[in-house]
């Protein structure tokens, strides 16, 4: 099975970090995020992976082609300012089976990639995205007579859930991409599977974290140095 890792935003939420590395370089302890995703993923069984670069891929590319690891890897430019949804189009022809995996360059996750293959296989739908409860950033309060009743720290919220972002998707997901528009994958195309009924969903129920921040990049380098959950088979 092939992986499809799209590595081509600029991150700008990091601030001055990108300004001289595009994200998926930033560290998370002695690695930068990109060789985790491969990681996690190559534990889980691929080991065929495409690069969507944009901002800064001579350095991703470099970093790439030095790795000793028993991946085949290649790297396809797809712009700078290139969207999500075209970025995926553009690498149409590189894509060899029926179905392939889909994720960003930015989350970590401990998913079991088998079962989610099973759902998409199962629901035979063109999509499969991975729902997963979004990360707490705030203490919740339970509020009864301006008086307060229950205060949880981050409570985990498992009601609202959001994407996970691992995908697995038909080949023939490139005739919902139209390339003439760049336009983000979650946006027109995903509304457009909706409302089809043409996409189904797995949910997991482990771990996940993206990096956005460079308080998470802190926070996964913690859990790195002490439990790396995404790298365990």
């Amino acid at each position: 099975m092939q992986a499809v890792i799209l590595a081509g935003g600029k991150g700008t939420r990091f601030g001055s970090v990108t300004k001289t590395i595009p994200k998926p370089m930033v560290r998370i302890g002695n690695k930068p995020i990109i060789w985790h995703i491969l990681k996690l993923l190559s534990n889980r069984g691929i080991s065929e992976f495409i690069i969507c670069t944009g901002y800064k891929e001579s350095i991703i590319r470099k970093y790439l082609s030095s790795l000793k690891e028993d991946w085949k890897i290649k790297c396809i430019y797809t712009g700078i300012n290139t969207q999500t949804a075209k970025r995926i189009g553009l690498i149409s022809k590189h894509i060899k089976e029926d179905y392939f995996l889909m994720t960003y360059g930015d989350g970590l996750s401990n998913i079991d990639i088998k079962k989610l293959i099973s759902i998409h296989k199962r629901k035979k739908k063109l999509a499969t995205v991975t729902a997963v409860s979004p990360i707490p950033r705030f203490g919740a309060l339970k509020i009864e007579n301006n008086l307060v009743k229950k205060f949880n720290e981050k409570p985990k919220d498992s009601k609202n859930l959001i994407n996970g972002g691992f995908f697995v998707l038909e080949r023939k997901i490139f005739d919902y991409l139209n390339l003439k528009k760049n336009v983000m994958w979650e946006q027109e195309p995903m509304i457009k599977l909706t409302k089809n009924k043409m996409l189904a969903a797995y949910t997991h129920n482990g771990f996940w974290y993206p990096m956005d921040t460079e308080r998470d990049q802190k926070y996964l380098t913690h859990l790195y140095a002490k439990n790396p959950i995404w790298l365990k088979k």
